[in-house]
């Protein structure tokens, strides 16, 4: 009889629970799938009393993740504790260390120290499997490191984080501010009490990172993207976008250029018959363009206990059959090093919300500084002054600045920020202007 798979799980939050409930209600199953059965034998949790609905009689509790990480008994060691730095990193720099393969959810630890530990991961000859890491259920991991391993990307794109994506989706439907939006969801429990690592797009960026590795054999490196995030869109924008034929998300892109692998997250405008536009509430999704092949496009559930849960446990699952691919889809020392590329360079359509004074010269001082740069335009929207988004006129801004909305021909984001520099020095605008890139299919 094949030995059962012998595991240490470090964190028993919302997804170590799941997993827990996972293993057992699935046990049969796994152990044909695997071709051994999987066995809980050790965890570690911050507090041993806590009630969690689960039999743990059979399971040993260990003082510390880093004791659960070296203890001889296990085979593999599951973090899901979370953050970049200890006793996440203490914990799994012990595991592999020990010869044991690591299976973790923890996206801030891979983005830091992803390298470093994918170097002791290939140097013990074991597994670092982190399929929950980005997009919770769906196999975003497995589909570009194995299953599209003999194919050429050209660009991965896509909405990983779904507090944002929901925010934006009520904005839209319910026409409400984007500060109402996040108040709901910080009270539906999508949205931290401080929302600001998702909000302003830095958690969507460390999974972004991920994925760039993994499409484009870079190093995990978050400080080579640019990050933008969601708070200054207005359900104006994202009215303009709907009349436009667009939809406003916020996406993490990766793509291969002439001048390197350009990274980037920030709000986009995407076409609304593209499959990333109908990705509404908190889902998830990546698109993926190849060489050879159409665009593929990967939806489901990014978080939660039982949507993260079935990718730790497919992880594991791995193990068990004795599966082992490098982490990053390379060795270690095949990996780029990627640098940032100025967004100056970045080369595309661009939404750009003005409020333009109501006075002879202004739309010829516009053209101008639009010519100057060489941007042509593919529409012009002008609002009448003193309408309101959502219906009827006040009469105290009827004398006031009204909103022009630009929609660009493919250019660079230098030309359109020397543009507008220019276009604001002429005082033809009030305010700053609103810009949003297109992402085109």
């Amino acid at each position: 009889m094949v030995a059962s798979l012998k595991v240490g799980i470090a964190g028993l939050g919302t997804v170590g629970a799941a997993v827990v409930r996972q293993i057992a209600q699935e046990r049969a199953v796994l152990a044909a799938r695997c071709g051994r059965p999987i066995d809980i034998v050790a965890v570690c949790a911050r507090s041993k009393a806590k009630k969690r609905d689960l039999d743990l009689r059979k399971v040993r509790w260990a003082d510390s993740p880093k004791a659960l990480a070296a203890d001889p008994e296990i085979d593999v060691f599951v973090e899901l504790m979370g953050g970049e730095g200890d006793p996440a990193r203490t914990a799994v720099e012990t595991a592999l260390r020990a010869g044991k393969s690591v299976v973790t959810a923890n996206k801030a630890l891979l983005a830091r120290h992803g390298v470093a530990l994918a170097t002791l991961a290939e140097k013990n000859g074991v597994a670092l499997n982190f399929e929950a890491a980005v997009g919770g259920a769906i196999p975003i991991v497995k589909t570009l490191r194995e299953g599209m391993a003999g194919t050429s990307f050209a660009r991965v794109y896509g909405i990983l984080n779904g507090t944002c994506n929901y925010i934006l989706t009520r904005m839209e439907r319910e026409k409400l501010s984007f500060a109402e939006c996040l108040k709901d969801a910080q009270r539906l429990g999508y949205a931290e009490a401080d929302p600001t690592f998702d909000i302003e797009g830095h958690d969507t960026a460390q999974k972004l990172a991920i994925v760039a590795s993994l499409a484009f054999g870079v190093r995990v490196n978050p400080a080579a993207i640019y990050v933008e995030g969601i708070s200054s869109l207005t359900p104006e924008d994202l009215d303009a976008a709907d009349e436009l034929g667009y939809r406003v998300k916020l996406l993490g892109v990766a793509m291969r250029t002439d001048k390197g692998i350009e990274q980037r997250v920030h709000p986009t405008m995407v076409p609304k018959d593209s499959a990333i536009a109908q990705v509404m509430g908190v889902t998830n999704a990546l698109s993926v363009d190849a060489e050879g092949i159409a665009p593929i496009t990967l939806v489901g559930p990014g978080a939660g206990g039982a949507a993260t849960a079935s990718a730790v446990v497919a992880d594991i699952g791995d193990v068990a059959r004795g599966a082992r691919a490098a982490p990053f889809g390379r060795p270690v020392a095949k990996l780029l090093t990627s640098q940032k590329l100025p967004m100056q360079r970045h080369e595309g359509g661009y939404y750009i919300r003005l409020l333009a004074h109501d006075r002879p010269g202004t739309f010829a001082a516009i053209a101008r500084q639009l010519a100057n740069q060489k941007i042509s335009l593919e529409s012009i929207v002008q609002r009448h002054k003193g309408t309101q988004p959502h219906g009827g006129d006040d009469p105290k801004s009827a004398a006031g600045p009204a909103p022009v909305i630009l929609i660009t021909y493919a250019t660079t984001e230098d030309a359109v920020r020397r543009a507008l520099k220019a276009i604001k020095k002429q005082g033809v605008i009030a305010g700053h202007p609103q810009v949003i890139r297109i992402e085109k299919n």
